[in-house]
């Protein structure tokens, strides 16, 4: 059987002409060409996605930034206003601005999410307190800010949910083959996560009064 295969590939190559022999490697080179432009393609595909997960974590980040910063920008006016009403709270008062002034502070990711959560508990403590002043918590000022600040944290939450997922993809492509190999060769790194303490789960502190 092999001496049969043998021969009849002898003869075959034996009856090939100039043309044929040129025909067939043109026909490989089309092939290799084919095969390298997918190849790079590929390749090509698995930068762009990593750049669009990349644009998409800045820009979710923005976000979560953005409403942190409206956070922020209502802590004097609560301060403000509970100042009116109360005269033996100033540590309470003290804890909320320290904790604003480190979110203002920050300058990485995980500082601002240790700024956030010290924040929300200074104001679960300050909002724990204010259940001693009826008139404060009458207060048509004093509860619309309540208002807006729970509305922030819940849009903080929201838009920290959606960094998470997109960090979470862009970190998995980054350990995966044939990935990785993009990765490396454009520098392309694990970003951090958003953790903070979500209020539903937060334990409210005990005052007695």
């Amino acid at each position: 059987m092999k001496k049969n295969l043998l021969a009849f590939m002898l003869i075959y190559c034996t009856n090939l002409n100039a043309g044929d022999l040129s025909e067939l490697n043109l026909d490989y080179r089309l092939i290799s060409i084919i095969v390298l432009v997918l190849i790079i393609a590929y390749f090509i595909r698995i930068y762009n996605d990593f750049i669009s997960l990349n644009t998409s974590i800045e820009s979710s980040w923005s976000d979560i930034d953005i409403q942190i910063k409206r956070r922020y920008n209502l802590i004097p006016a609560l301060v403000n206003t509970v100042k009116g009403y109360t005269q033996y709270e100033s540590k309470t008062l003290e804890d909320v601005i320290s904790a604003r002034q480190k979110g203002l502070d920050a300058s990485s990711i995980g500082e601002t999410q240790d700024a956030q959560n010290f924040l929300s508990n200074a104001l679960g403590k300050l909002f724990a307190v204010t259940e001693a002043y009826p008139d404060l918590k009458a207060d048509s000022m004093f509860l619309n800010l309540q208002h807006e600040l729970s509305s922030m944290e819940d849009n903080i939450q929201n838009a920290r949910r959606y960094y998470n997922a997109v960090s979470r993809e862009y970190n998995a492509k980054i350990d995966t083959f044939p990935d990785l190999i993009i990765s490396k060769r454009f520098n392309f790194t694990k970003v951090e996560y958003f953790k903070i303490e979500e209020q539903s789960k937060r334990v409210m502190p005990k005052i007695e009064f």
